[in-house]
């Protein structure tokens, strides 16, 4: 009992310390997981496909990657040892975020429920408008990363860990590589029908898996640094730039796959 209560003690005293801007992104995250549930349980009664595929599969995913999305903007944010969560710009971060991801969840959803594409659907002006808002929409959700990335660099007030580098670099590569590869996405529709299990990728004339890497930067670099930090010693910094590397030649890779 005790255990159960030093651990909500814990987690009550580190909520208490988040910003307010920090817990909305927190609480908006958990609606998504709740709203990534709903659809879940009400596509299993739903047999309608669009592609070869439920028609819930992509509000699902759009759903889940952007409850992951909010949650990390605030863990980075904690992590970088900053003063960065408690400053104006990071109202602003937390607006950009939460405006460019709902209207896209939303309009994704809609049209999944009419049993309509969202992406590539240029059928009429509307629908044509409704495409590219949803190309500016993306850029406005990865350029919130990089005006993090740009506070957290200028917050700095002693040497930066490696933690700290990751987090820079992640959320610089979730703008660069994730707004390229969007952009190849969005003027290149995968192919039809399923794919790979869970994520229903292609591995050829598909650029969703170089798009998910440059998108989930945002995890995968701070991740790197973070490991290379507590894990390699006197060779942290060479492990984390291999791990970068590394990181961009896979981008790279399944980019080169994506377009042949």
């Amino acid at each position: 009992m005790n255990t159960w209560t030093t651990a909500l003690s814990g987690l009550v005293e580190i909520w208490v310390s988040l910003s307010n801007a920090s817990k909305v992104l927190l609480v908006y995250g958990g609606l998504m997981a709740l709203a990534w549930i709903w659809v879940y349980v009400h596509a299993m009664s739903d047999v309608r496909t669009l592609r070869e595929i439920s028609i819930w599969a992509k509000p699902m995913k759009f759903m889940a990657a952007t409850a992951l999305f909010a949650w990390t903007t605030v863990l980075l944010a904690v992590q970088s040892r900053t003063v960065v969560e408690h400053h104006g710009a990071y109202i602003g971060i937390t607006t950009l975020l939460i405006i460019t991801s709902l209207f896209e969840v939303v309009y994704i959803t809609y049209q999944a429920a009419l049993a309509e594409p969202s992406h590539y659907n240029t059928s009429d002006p509307f629908h044509a408008l409704m495409f590219g808002l949803m190309g500016l929409g993306a850029v406005g959700l990865t350029a919130s990363q990089i005006w993090l990335a740009w506070e957290i660099w200028h917050a700095q007030d002693g040497q930066t860990t490696l933690l700290t580098w990751g987090i820079l670099v992640g959320l610089v590569f979730t703008f660069v590589l994730g707004t390229v590869s969007g952009f190849m996405l969005g003027s290149q529709q995968p192919p039809a029908g399923p794919g790979l299990p869970v994520v229903g990728w292609h591995l050829q004339h598909d650029i969703r898996p170089a798009h998910f890497l440059g998108v989930h930067a945002q995890q995968c670099i701070p991740l790197i640094g973070l490991l290379a930090e507590r894990l390699a010693g006197p060779m942290a910094t060479q492990s984390f730039v291999a791990g970068v590397v590394s990181y961009s030649l896979a981008w790279v890779a399944l980019t080169w796959l994506g377009l042949s």
